[in-house]
């Protein structure tokens, strides 16, 4: 559950007009949300919403109306409009790679590549991005990642309204072993490769 928690800080709560409540995850990948749906025992419906002009993928949402449920994501700092007001929950220590590896696949990305190609010695690069609309969730973050010997993760403000948490080479291999050194089989398979061919291409 900490992985679809940490999931979730990409997702939204909504209240309809007659007083309702809903968790809402809305993601490019069905086998992913399949699994979540599994984990937290859903007989919901995938909706899937057409492919979008620009971007030819489509989206596919899994709402589950549950006021017990949304009240207690309310608790641990999940709200209607999160954008700017996102908290980290308190997870404990033997969880908190899981919750990690869920904002992770919802809301971060792995950038590989060569920097100094002028040179005659290029270097291989990665580097591992957690964004958000809070500042204060992703220094959150970077703190409790300190507590793992995750260090040297540079916040900074972003072009739009939003923030950035980068980790380079040293950090990014370190998130790697810390993110799925896990028993439980849910990430997505296309992140955790860009990492796996990384360490490859240093051998």
């Amino acid at each position: 559950m900490a992985y679809v928690l940490g999931f979730f800080a990409d997702g939204y709560l909504t209240l309809n007009r007659r007083g309702a409540n809903f968790w809402n995850i809305e993601i490019g990948d069905r086998d992913l949300l399949e699994n979540i749906r599994k984990v937290i025992d859903s007989e919901h419906k995938i909706s899937v919403r057409p492919p979008h002009p620009n971007s030819g993928n489509s989206l596919y949402r899994l709402q589950v109306g549950s006021k017990e449920m949304c009240d207690d994501l309310r608790k641990l700092g999940m709200k209607v409009r999160k954008t700017m007001s996102l908290s980290v929950p308190e997870v404990p220590d033997e969880y908190f790679s899981d919750f990690l590896r869920g904002y992770f696949d919802g809301d971060g990305c792995v950038h590989v590549g060569y920097i100094h190609k002028e040179r005659k010695t290029q270097y291989l690069n990665i580097q591992t991005i957690f964004t958000s609309c809070s500042r204060d969730f992703l220094e959150s973050i970077r703190l409790r990642l300190e507590n793992f010997d995750i260090n040297n993760g540079i916040l900074s403000k972003g072009r739009g309204n939003y923030y950035r948490l980068v980790y380079s080479v040293n950090g990014s291999l370190k998130l790697y072993y810390f993110m799925y050194n896990t028993q439980i089989k849910l990430f997505l398979d296309r992140k955790k490769l860009i990492f796996e061919n990384f360490i490859k291409m240093r051998l």
